[in-house]
């Protein structure tokens, strides 16, 4: 729809601009080499540049564009789907010490991160409240966290606006979240191992290989037939379909879990009682195809419709305590995940995965890892790992964290509500 100031997509429209600005991002990379020198993922490329139009549009010409994002959300599920259908318990076994060290990584970074945040903010006069929503809460939690806890914390806490500044601080982190990783993975290959840069992958597609992992190189060519496809769409449909009504089931209970950590653990499930059966059921070339293209269209649409005008909500202290969360987020990975999780390659792909939902969210992960290991080489533990913790344990262990930060007596207004004095 088009009037005087607004162009408004439908569906489909939004779907038409969300590969337009995959390829752009692709032709941006490539033609601008400090984005492809610090490995800057092409979604991210593509998506900011379209937002921060369409943000000049509205700011300077009273102009606004609007996008139908109703595919976001089941992109989103497909692409957890995919993740879970690629784990094999087998694997996860072979994987099963790096996966708890980085998973013990992960928990101590959110003891740090609410810590930076919670401190800043009582630092700079603000409501510790409001560091705990730049802290774990909105940035390692993301978009989901971040309107569950800013709801109970306007309504049970009396914090005006939390849900709208938690929103906010999310949108921020998701954004950083994307452009953090890179720089940090090429700085500690480059220390490490100069001589990679002599040895980056050709952009060209490559022919076809067994061994490669399925998400890490997602530029190369697979061999896949119409069946394989048509079987993977199908198990990702039933993992979608299965995850949202177990979600549903536990919404409102002590056990209750977002729909992405639903539909991924069912993808796992479904992966290994079939493996039982056959190996050749799951056909993990395909299974990756269609991952990386839901990523991809997740992440052009996530970010080309972002509202940066709405960071204008943000003071200029929240804005300090994120550009410090961003620089601790940083710095942890390239000092302690880097040399925790093996240094060299693993270590600065298992960095730029951190920073990815340390910062933003999981598949803002994944796409930082896909451009290291384009760049740099293959990292199969890391994209083992990394998705796993990142979209299943980090919920479970963020909401202990918050919950045990929130029992410290500097939120005395935790505590009167829940004496109800």
């Amino acid at each position: 729809m088009i009037s005087s100031n607004m162009i408004s997509f439908d569906v489909y429209g939004t779907m038409v601009m969300a590969c337009l600005t995959l390829l752009l991002g692709r032709i941006v990379v490539a033609k601008i080499p400090a984005l492809d020198k610090f490995t800057i993922p092409s979604p991210v490329a593509g998506g900011l540049l379209v937002a921060f139009t369409i943000l000049i549009l509205k700011s300077y010409f009273n102009f606004e564009i609007k996008f139908d994002t109703v595919l976001q959300t089941p992109l989103m599920l497909m692409f957890f789907a995919t993740i879970g259908l690629n784990a094999n318990f087998r694997s996860l076994l072979s994987g099963g010490i790096s996966l708890l060290i980085f998973l013990l990584v992960v928990i101590v970074f959110l003891i740090i991160q609410n810590g930076v945040g919670v401190g800043l903010a009582s630092a700079l006069g603000l409501d510790p409240l409001m560091g705990l929503l730049a802290g774990s809460i909105s940035l390692s939690g993301g978009h989901g966290t971040g309107a569950a806890w800013g709801d109970v914390f306007s309504k049970q806490y009396g914090f005006a606006n939390a849900t709208e500044l938690a929103m906010a601080c999310a949108t921020f982190g998701l954004v950083l979240g994307g452009l953090v990783g890179g720089p940090v993975a090429r700085f500690l290959l480059r220390k490490r191992q100069p001589e990679l840069d002599n040895s980056v992958l050709d952009d060209k597609p490559e022919e076809a290989s067994d061994n490669i992992t399925a998400f890490e190189q997602p530029r190369r060519s697979r061999r896949i037939t119409s069946t394989a496809l048509l079987e993977t769409i199908t198990m990702i449909l039933i993992s979608i379909a299965l995850g949202t009504v177990i979600s549903d089931a536990l919404s409102g209970t002590k056990f209750a879990l977002p729909t992405f950590v639903c539909v991924l653990f069912v993808g796992v499930i479904i992966n290994n009682v079939l493996s039982l059966i056959s190996k050749q059921i799951i056909f993990e070339r395909s299974v990756s195809i269609v991952g990386n293209v839901s990523l991809s269209l997740f992440l052009a649409m996530a970010l080309m419709s972002l509202k940066l005008w709405e960071l204008k909500s943000l003071a200029v202290p929240m804005i300090i305590i994120l550009a410090v969360q961003a620089c601790f987020m940083a710095l942890y990975a390239i000092f302690i995940t880097y040399n925790v999780m093996g240094r060299g390659r693993d270590g600065a792909v298992f960095a730029a995965g951190h920073c990815g939902f340390g910062l933003g969210a999981t598949p803002t992960a994944i796409a930082n890892m896909q451009a290291v290991t384009e760049r740099f080489g293959p990292s199969p533990k890391a994209f083992l790992v990394v998705p796993m913790v990142g979209a299943f344990f980090i919920d479970l262990v963020n909401v202990i964290v918050i919950k045990l930060y929130l029992m410290l007596p500097i939120f005395p207004q935790v505590v009167t509500a829940a004496t109800g004095s």
